[in-house]
């Protein structure tokens, strides 16, 4: 994910990078080409001359933008459950390592703290990895040890089995009287609060906008967009192909970024950025127990994923 201070109206008109103009341009290259044959022929194909006009092109255009921003709606509303999902996840970290050093501490040692966090921390990665569908061995390897590492290899829903490990650190450390049941229980409402968050970043993932719908959208569109030309070569001449490009890109736009947000955990440039969240919330529940950030070893990561 890209995030920028506040630029200048003028700067903004010539971004490029995080923009979704490059990946149209091919799009909008076959448009103006097209509206360049048009203009040339006058609207004629075959000694046939395409009876369109401005008025319908304008009606038509008009229920377009607002099915476009229902689209763009909804696809907004995923990416937006999203971010709620993991700033609830930052929340419920910092209360879980919270109560792990001050429920039953001076009790809990250091090693076992370490241990929590450890887990804590190896729940966000894979978390991550889950939902890019990507490897998460290589951060986990640096946070579990080799007991734990060797079952995440086996498991297919890691997260689900890191939070089973951190309700059997909290198992532990009741039998270690370090914790009574109803401090176990305090625990169990904020691993429940994960479950839920891990349960609400799936179903994202595995319930896109229908199919059916991207593709009627999408024919609209594109039919559109080959139709105006015919319909404004008569009033507007030889500026017809730029026209019909600055229309083109403002609703090919729109279908393009609904398309990139409606999966809010992937690595485009408007995704979520999952690499960062995570490093942040795993400093932030290490700055907790004592230990600067700074010193902590950092997975590489991608600065806009």
């Amino acid at each position: 994910m890209i995030i920028r201070k506040k630029e200048h109206w003028f700067k903004m008109l010539f971004v490029w990078h995080g923009s979704v103009l490059p990946a149209l341009l091919p799009r909008l290259g076959i448009l103006f080409i097209l509206s360049l044959g048009v203009t040339y022929f006058h609207g004629i194909i075959f000694s046939f001359k395409v009876p369109l006009n401005p008025a319908p092109l304008t009606l038509f255009g008009f229920v377009l933008a607002l099915f476009l921003g229902f689209r763009n709606n909804a696809s907004y509303e995923r990416f937006w459950e999203g971010r709620k999902l993991w700033g609830a996840l930052l929340n419920i970290s910092r209360v879980l390592t919270r109560q792990a050093l001050t429920i039953g501490a001076p009790k809990a040692d250091h090693t076992s703290i370490t241990e929590f966090i450890n887990i804590l921390s190896s729940f966000l990665y894979a978390l991550k990895h889950q939902l890019r569908n990507t490897d998460p061995y290589e951060d986990l390897k640096k946070r579990l040890n080799g007991e734990q590492l060797e079952i995440m290899k086996q498991s297919h829903y890691k997260p689900i089995i890191l939070m089973r490990f951190l309700a059997e650190w909290v198992e532990r450390a009741r039998d270690g009287n370090r914790v009574d049941s109803i401090q176990q229980a305090r625990f169990d409402e904020n691993l429940d609060r994960l479950a839920d968050v891990v349960g609400g970043c799936e179903r994202i993932v595995s319930t896109p906008i229908p199919y059916s719908y991207r593709v009627l959208l999408h024919r609209t569109v594109y039919i559109y967009c080959f139709l105006l030309p015919f319909g404004l070569v008569d009033s507007l001449g030889w500026f017809t192909p730029f026209i019909v490009v600055f229309v083109a890109y403002t609703f090919v736009a729109f279908e393009a970024i609904a398309d990139e947000i409606e999966e809010p955990f992937g690595t485009e440039a408007n995704d979520l950025a999952l690499n960062s969240m995570c490093q942040m919330i795993e400093d932030t529940i290490h700055e907790l127990a004592g230990e600067h950030p700074a010193i902590i070893e950092k997975p590489t990561q991608n600065i806009i994923n």
